[in-house]
């Protein structure tokens, strides 16, 4: 009887053990693979300047984006996310620290316009100091994945510190390949490059091929543990360099457009008499060959990246975020793209500068190929993750996000209060100081030199042509109050009067 158990033991032993080396040894049964309640991978990807209209997913007949297409086509495409800032720096300090930028006291792109460029007399408002770095002690979501056994890694535009104790590596990324002080690639996007935390390659190497690599490699090193992969590719900022093959592309390609129905350029040259320098001119079609190459660069980089991930088995527990950090650049510096519908771009509080293109692919999760309308905004990133990760929220950090958790599974309807904008200060690209508070499908601009305000209708006026502000004064009022208690709440700087200005 004793001999006969035993045997059924062993027996059953062998084949548990069987059935077990069986399960582990399946395609795709690795660490990230085998278990449901695995934590997931984060790949979020940041592209500098990309205007909300710059993909074909988001309506653009020029530029050529399959590899974002089809990633639209797997997860959830967003038609009102924004940008916490018209400028990249406070923008990305928003992204990591989960905060508005006027919270964090970093309000413009470093080091800022007026620490380049002299006063003008027609400057009617000076704009105060602010922080040119993320602060040390903001618990950036890094460290929050980081603190949670995640391996966390950096490539590209990081320009939220001058000081190199402000980099990427002091703020939660165990590898930084890239990220310093600099906001647009000093050398140019050919190697040899003028970066300090990125080694040269061989003479001509593509600066977006290189940074993906470099993610790529990582992905390779890091595929036993969870990990967040954050892309920031300098690409599409200035200065515009392209493969010639591809340029040529695009050049064959605008040349065969119908003869656009509007004006390829709208002159704005009364801004030159407030900013005292700048060629103001706002694009109004999309044919601009090399900023069309730079974006398909960045798209089948992408395709690459994520292709790895597929070749890994790494994809069903990876979720991936895409996005980026300011409205094109369509009123000056070369105006490379036109943001239309969206009224202006970069540098303004208009639609142009602050809508920005998102899609989040969560597997298993999140309804792919669906698109939502409710408004998000960048601070909302951070508590995002966490929720995702399965980590407890830190609202004393993030204070300024909200989950989209329970909006991507499709739980509940997600309801939020106002979206805020504070930009105190003149853009290089013409913009004014201003604030912006947006409720419902309202959304009111109050412009600091005058505090005189403009209220749109975006359900019904997505480009802000029909100002109401004259139609709804209780509105206005509402709006306004809410606007000045935020600001008060977060202790936010307004610009003081400039004493040599002259009309």
């Amino acid at each position: 009887m004793t001999k006969t158990f035993g045997k059924r033991v062993s027996k059953g032993i062998y084949i548990g053990l069987l059935f077990w080396f069986l399960i582990a040894h399946m395609p795709g049964a690795g660490a990230q693979g085998k278990s449901s309640n695995a934590k997931p991978n984060f790949i979020f990807i940041l592209v500098d300047d990309l205007g909300w209209a710059d993909l074909a997913c988001y309506g653009s007949d020029f530029y050529e984006t399959p590899n974002l297409d089809n990633l639209a086509a797997e997860g959830v495409r967003f038609s009102n996310a924004y940008a916490s800032s018209p400028v990249c720096s406070p923008s990305r300090a928003s992204i990591l620290a989960g905060k508005y930028p006027a919270r964090l006291d970093l309000t413009d792109w470093i080091p800022g316009r007026q620490a380049t460029h002299r006063p003008g007399k027609g400057q009617k408002l000076l704009c105060q100091d602010f922080a040119e770095e993320m602060k040390l002690e903001e618990y950036s979501i890094a460290e929050a994945l980081k603190d949670h056994d995640y391996h966390t890694f950096f490539a590209g535009k990081w320009h939220i510190g001058e000081d190199s104790i402000y980099w990427p590596e002091h703020q939660g990324f165990d590898i930084n390949k890239g990220g310093w002080k600099a906001g647009s690639p000093k050398g140019g996007y050919f190697s040899p490059y003028v970066n300090p935390r990125l080694k040269s390659g061989p003479d001509g190497e593509y600066l977006t091929d290189r940074l993906t690599n470099e993610a790529i490699h990582f992905l390779n090193e890091s595929k036993e543990q969870p990990f967040f992969l954050y892309l920031s590719y300098y690409t599409v900022h200035n200065p515009l360099n392209a493969k010639p093959e591809t340029i040529e592309k695009y050049r064959k390609k605008a040349s065969k457009l119908k003869a656009p129905q509007k004006e390829k350029f709208v002159d704005r040259s009364e801004w030159k008499q407030v900013l005292g320098k700048g060629n103001f001119r706002e694009r109004m079609v999309q044919d601009h060959a090399v900023y069309a190459a730079m974006i398909e660069h960045m798209d089948e980089n992408v395709g690459r990246l994520l292709q790895e991930v597929k070749d890994l088995k790494l994809d069903e527990n990876t979720i991936v975020i895409f996005t980026s950090d300011n409205g094109g650049l369509s009123t000056s510096e070369g105006s490379p793209t036109s943001n239309l519908p969206l009224r202006a771009g970069k540098g303004w509080l208009y639609e142009g500068g602050i809508r920005e293109p998102l899609i989040i692919k969560w597997p298993g999760v999140a309804k792919g190929g669906s698109v939502n309308h409710s408004p998000v905004i960048a601070t909302d990133f951070y508590p995002s993750i966490l929720e995702m990760a399965g980590i407890e929220a830190i609202p004393q950090q993030h204070t300024d996000g909200l989950s989209l958790v329970s909006m991507l599974k499709g739980d509940e309807e997600f309801s939020r209060d106002e979206l805020y904008w504070h930009y105190p200060h003149y853009s290089n690209q013409g913009g004014r100081p201003a604030g912006a508070v947006r409720k419902g499908k309202y959304k009111l601009i109050e412009f600091y030199e005058d505090m005189q305000v403009e209220l749109y209708d975006l359900d019904n006026d997505i480009g802000e042509q029909s100002d109401l502000s004259g139609k709804k004064p209780q509105l206005v009022k509402d709006l306004r109050k809410k606007l000045k208690d935020w600001r008060k709440s977060v202790k936010a700087k307004m610009p003081h009067q400039n004493p040599h200005y002259q009309p």
